[in-house]
Protein backbone atom coordinates (compact mmCIF):
# COMPACT_ATOMS: atom_id res chain seq x y z
CA UNK A 1 0.00 0.00 0.00
CA UNK A 2 1.60 3.20 -0.81
CA UNK A 3 0.59 6.50 -0.40
CA UNK A 4 0.65 9.76 -3.17
CA UNK A 5 0.92 12.25 -0.72
CA UNK A 6 2.31 15.36 -2.72
CA UNK A 7 1.92 19.48 -2.79
CA UNK A 8 -0.14 20.81 -5.33
CA UNK A 9 1.33 22.63 -7.86
CA UNK A 10 -2.22 24.48 -8.84
CA UNK A 11 -4.16 24.68 -5.85
CA UNK A 12 -1.47 26.76 -2.99
CA UNK A 13 -1.37 29.62 -1.18
CA UNK A 14 1.76 29.51 0.51
CA UNK A 15 2.89 26.23 -0.18
CA UNK A 16 0.66 23.46 -1.91
CA UNK A 17 0.44 21.27 1.81
CA UNK A 18 -3.65 21.99 1.96
CA UNK A 19 -4.06 21.74 -1.47
CA UNK A 20 -2.13 17.89 -1.49
CA UNK A 21 -4.07 17.17 0.92
CA UNK A 22 -7.56 17.98 0.05
CA UNK A 23 -6.78 16.17 -3.18
CA UNK A 24 -5.43 13.34 -1.69
CA UNK A 25 -8.92 13.13 0.77
CA UNK A 26 -11.24 14.00 -2.53
CA UNK A 27 -12.39 16.99 -0.23
CA UNK A 28 -12.07 21.00 -1.11
CA UNK A 29 -9.23 22.44 -0.16
CA UNK A 30 -11.05 25.11 1.65
CA UNK A 31 -12.32 22.99 4.39
CA UNK A 32 -8.59 22.05 4.95
CA UNK A 33 -7.39 25.50 5.03
CA UNK A 34 -10.28 25.89 7.82
CA UNK A 35 -8.91 23.14 9.74
CA UNK A 36 -5.64 24.05 9.89
CA UNK A 37 -6.36 27.93 10.87
CA UNK A 38 -8.53 26.60 14.01
CA UNK A 39 -6.46 23.93 15.47
CA UNK A 40 -3.32 26.08 16.77
CA UNK A 41 -1.21 22.87 16.52
CA UNK A 42 -1.26 22.24 12.81
CA UNK A 43 0.31 25.02 12.54
CA UNK A 44 3.82 23.07 13.72
CA UNK A 45 1.82 20.45 11.79
CA UNK A 46 1.52 22.37 8.28
CA UNK A 47 6.00 23.10 8.78
CA UNK A 48 6.65 20.07 8.87
CA UNK A 49 4.46 18.62 6.14
CA UNK A 50 5.96 21.61 4.00
CA UNK A 51 9.29 20.13 4.53
CA UNK A 52 8.20 16.35 4.50
CA UNK A 53 6.02 16.33 1.25
CA UNK A 54 7.24 15.95 -1.94
CA UNK A 55 6.33 18.52 -4.97
CA UNK A 56 3.79 17.39 -7.55
CA UNK A 57 5.37 17.09 -10.83
CA UNK A 58 4.39 20.54 -13.33
CA UNK A 59 2.57 20.14 -16.65
CA UNK A 60 3.51 22.24 -19.41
Amino acid sequence: MTFNLKKSATDKSIAGVCGGIASFFGISSLLVRVLFIFIPVNLLIYIILANLMDETPSSL
